[in-house]
């Protein structure tokens, strides 16, 4: 077939690189070697945009065993534990077929964990979807989480922790983000960089199909009126194949016999076989024929870019093939030894005995394009809202529509779809700042959580990207937990638009500051661009995904209230901000204005003498402040528990609204019994930090001097309001 610029485009190449090509090649390439260069040279997958970037962001620190380059990224927390990690998007197959689109991104982002010798221990996501009002956005809603529930309940991996948001940024580009977290031996660590020469390449798992062709290319565009005309590009999981290959690979993983091992996800046979051969230097030769197809008369073509799911790609060490047949035989899977690793450094199909692709894995991999796109910079907001010239509600009526409203309402509805418990090992599942898992047989565990925050975001990005990674670092404070690292999913709009690239560029230097100061450096990731639809971007929403390690589960903490008349301690100080605030778009349908300012400083100062407070066993609970400002978090502390609270009215902030909805950062609530706040007062002034003492709990209504009192079962009610009706 003769390549012309209808076919070329087809694939997602420009004509320049399809020249670049040519001269790579030295010859014009054919449909076969076309499509592979359309898989790996496609954003998803080479990272062209956003390589330069990355590259920034601190990604090492004693815990960190591997960073990013791998499956997924790799933390020790001791004992010879460690934990594996990493965060996927499958946004654009989830707005196309919400189901299989949000189940295969569970399943990729399981593979990736146990690829490396991880069982995974637990799942989270962060979903994102249109305005409620939408006419797509319940049926997305459904869908989405019937696939992400159905996928991890019937592997039998606990989905403990998430987030769902509401905004119309994203009523024609949903986001659906799947993180996995594994633990593993830090001396059986498996990495996907082939070794040595005439090792076999073992194809196992299930057969390959004609579902998910092009669905990293799809991945890699806009859409526009057409998309649903893109559903054959979205895969088909089944999470029972899925469970046996998992058992298959550890237990294969327990002797000697594994060189490297890789997930086929994105791009599948030829993505696998490329970073393998890559990362080893080395060539690769695959015999096509051999590949088990569950489909008939499928080409080459179809083999190399199927993106069919429950497969893996392994390399094993000589005389170590019966043995492993042997495993996957008993679990029913396929085991076929389809090629050979060799010193030719090029990628070799043959089929039919021709030869019917010959690249330089070079070609495909390092000398792939990468991008120093054209970026303009954010200016800080100047439009001010005037306050004063606004309507005043009562701040009860401005509480219960905030805590009614779809973004704060009790999210139970879905996450009541999801088993939290399976495996025995979940110390606290969703609901809190962050979800605890122990580690298996031991008293220690782990602390995870997913934030995001797109209005901050889009306002402002440096600020917005410190401040969601200061976000998830408190969540992990917040239970109890040392914060050791992050994965991120940095979900974009399309990248050759100036703006869309600044807002990228921006959010990524934000993202890097706060890292490095709080030393919680990135292990692993994914970027995901063309987030629109007909040239209208999302909303610019990294998420950042983190893990911490509580040393003794004793000491794990949540958010609720434990006891009567105890002391509730404010850390860190109000200045009342309200611009990009819920109360202001809640309330107001406001939206305009600059983000709160991150003072990195106190941050890390009040998060770190937080936890010499935890490790001293002073606290009853905790909740940092966040969307909603403080009277938000006291209700989220009170709702679910059997207390509710009495708060003074306060002494320095006469804008009580300020005072009550603003959104200023690092900032904390604590709940200390009486007999401990002399020794908590005294911890938090040797180290700086500024406190207020502002109530008490309290049995059976939330009160604020003079300005409501709301018995706390209401409060639930109207919490549950939403969800319950929609």
């Amino acid at each position: 077939m003769e390549i012309n610029n209808e076919i070329i485009e087809k694939h997602g190449l420009k004509k320049d690189e399809f020249s670049s090509i040519k001269k790579l090649l030295k010859r014009d390439p054919n449909l076969l070697e076309l499509g592979i260069f359309s898989a790996m040279w496609n954003e998803h997958c080479s990272y062209k945009s956003s390589r330069k970037h990355l590259k920034t962001l601190p990604t090492k620190g004693d815990q960190v065993i591997q960073g990013p380059g791998e499956n997924a990224g790799v933390i020790d927390i001791g004992d010879n534990d460690a934990i594996i990690f990493k965060i996927e998007s499958h946004n654009h197959p989830s707005f196309i077929e919400p189901y299989q689109g949000a189940a295969t991104g569970v399943g990729g982002i399981l593979r990736d964990v146990f690829t490396m010798g991880a069982r995974p221990i637990a799942l989270l996501n962060s979903i994102h979807f249109g305005s409620p009002e939408h006419y797509k956005t319940k049926s997305l809603l459904n869908g989405v989480v019937a696939g992400i529930g159905g996928y991890g309940n019937c592997i039998g991996i606990p989905t403990v922790a998430g987030e769902t948001k509401f905004n119309k940024t994203y009523n024609e580009n949903i986001l659906v983000n799947a993180m996995a977290v594994g633990h593993a031996q830090k001396d059986k660590i498996f990495y996907s960089k082939a070794k040595g020469l005439n090792k076999s390449v073992v194809y196992v798992g299930s057969k390959t199909g004609r579902d998910g062709i092009h669905g990293a290319s799809m991945a890699s565009a806009e859409f526009d009126e057409n998309s649903e005309e893109k559903k054959p590009t979205v895969q088909v999981g089944d999470p029972f194949t899925e469970k046996l290959l998992m058992e298959a690979c550890l237990e294969l993983m327990k002797d000697d016999s594994i060189i490297s091992i890789q997930d086929m996800g994105a791009a599948g046979l030829t993505s696998s076989s490329v970073e393998m051969a890559s990362k080893g230097e080395l060539g690769i030769e695959l015999d096509l024929d051999k590949v088990p197809c569950r489909e008939e008369n499928m080409t080459p073509y179809e083999m190399m870019l199927s993106e069919s799911q429950e497969r893996m790609l392994i390399i094993l060490e000589d005389g170590k093939e019966e043995r492993a047949k042997k495993i996957f035989d008993k679990w029913d899977l396929d085991f076929v030894i389809i090629g050979k690793t060799t010193s030719t450094k090029k990628l070799i199909l043959k089929y039919n005995n021709r030869i019917e692709c010959e690249i330089p894995i070079s070609a495909l991999s390092t000398k792939a394009p990468v991008y120093d796109r054209k970026w303009v910079k954010k200016k800080l907001p100047k439009n001010k809202v005037d306050f004063k010239s606004l309507t005043k509600v009562k701040i009860e009526d401005a509480l219960i529509k905030i805590l009614s409203s779809p973004n704060h309402s009790n999210k139970n509805w879905i996450t009541n779809q999801f088993d939290q418990m399976v495996m025995c090992d979940t110390a606290q599942k969703s609901g809190a700042d962050a979800a605890i898992i122990r580690i298996h047989g031991k008293n220690k565990a782990i602390a995870v959580s997913v934030d995001s925050s797109a209005n901050y975001c889009k306002s402002y990005p440096i600020r917005g990207g410190k401040q969601i990674v200061c976000e998830n670092w408190r969540n992990l404070i917040s239970v109890g937990a040392k914060p050791l690292a992050i994965t991120n999913c940095l979900n974009f709009g399309n990248p050759e638009n100036q703006e869309i690239m600044g807002e990228f560029a921006e959010c990524l230097i934000g993202i890097k500051e706060s890292c490095e100061f709080l030393n919680y450096p990135v292990v692993s990731g994914n970027v995901s661009f063309y987030n629109g639809t007909n040239n209208k971007n999302i909303f610019p929403t990294p998420v950042i995904g983190g893990v911490g390690l509580i040393l003794d589960l004793k000491n794990k903490l949540s958010h609720q209230f434990k006891k009567n008349n105890s002391t509730i301690i404010l850390i860190g100080k109000t200045f009342g901000h309200l611009e990009q605030s819920a109360f202001y778009e809640e309330i107001y349908s406001l939206t305009e204005g600059e983000p709160p300012e991150i003072n990195l400083n106190n941050e890390k100062n009040n998060g770190t003498c937080v936890l010499e407070l935890v490790k001293n066993k002073l606290v009853n609970s905790i909740h940092d402040v966040s969307s909603g400002g403080l009277i938000v978090a006291l209700a989220e502390m009170a709702i679910g528990s059997e207390y509710g609270i009495k708060i003074y009215k306060p002494k320095k902030l006469s804008n009580l609204y300020q005072y009550f909805f603003g959104e200023d950062q690092s900032r904390y609530i604590l709940e200390i019994d009486k007999k401990n706040l002399e020794k908590t007062e005294k911890i938090l002034k040797d180290n700086n930090v500024f406190y207020e003492i502002i109530g008490l709990t309290q049995k059976d209504f939330f009160e604020v001097d003079g300005e409501l009192k709301i018995d706390t079962k209401k409060l639930y009610n109207l919490n549950n309001k939403w969800y319950n009706n929609y």
